[in-house]
């Protein structure tokens, strides 16, 4: 387990940091870019699910979006192990393909309370779905920065899989609020000509 007793090390003071192996290096590294874009996947998911915090307790759905942001810091984690070797160990924390598929079977179970897309949709349509979808975008983000650092070092698949199928679930997810508030904004191609 992680232990924190101090918050700052100064060991980054020379534009340097840590990865899960004891390495070191630029803040600057690709690595380190996509480390950041899912940590602000995290804090945007975090934004987004206040729109549905109760003071009863968590609901059904604030209780899947926090095992999402568990899995963004597994996640976060996996990107800042280098190797090649993707199998999960005690000392290594993985996205493997059941967290993948965990993901596809929300989006599938969301997707049937819903009637089919017969327009792309504006980002919006009640403030719950606006924070979701900022959520969205800074999930393709983060994965865009992930696709990038692979280009560089070796990065798991089911990393990139994982990230890939989040964007789709916060898509699938703000359609659903939607469908409760009024609905759906839909593009009307050249509207405003």
């Amino acid at each position: 387990m992680v232990k924190l007793n101090k918050i700052y090390t100064r060991t980054g003071d020379d534009g340097t940091t840590g990865l899960v192996d004891g390495s070191r290096v630029s803040k600057t590294a690709s690595r380190l870019h996509a480390i950041g874009e899912i940590d602000e996947t995290n804090c945007a998911l975090g934004v987004a699910i206040q729109s549905f915090a109760t003071d009863e307790g968590d609901t059904p759905l604030v209780k899947e979006l926090r095992r999402i942001q568990n899995d963004l810091f597994d996640l976060g984690a996996d990107v800042a192990t280098p190797g090649e070797s993707f199998e999960p160990s005690p000392m290594e924390l993985r996205i493997i393909a059941s967290q993948v598929e965990w993901l596809e079977t929300a989006i599938d179970n969301a997707n049937a309370q819903l009637p089919p897309l017969t327009s792309f949709i504006l980002p919006g349509g009640s403030l719950p779905a606006a924070q979701m979808h900022m959520a969205r975008v800074t999930a393709r983000r983060a994965e865009r920065a992930v696709v990038a650092a692979s280009l560089e070092v070796a990065i798991n698949p089911h990393a990139l899989h994982y990230l890939n199928r989040l964007s789709d679930y916060l898509f699938t997810l703000c359609r659903l609020i939607n469908a409760t508030r009024g609905g759906d904004i839909l593009w009307v191609p050249g509207a405003s000509r």
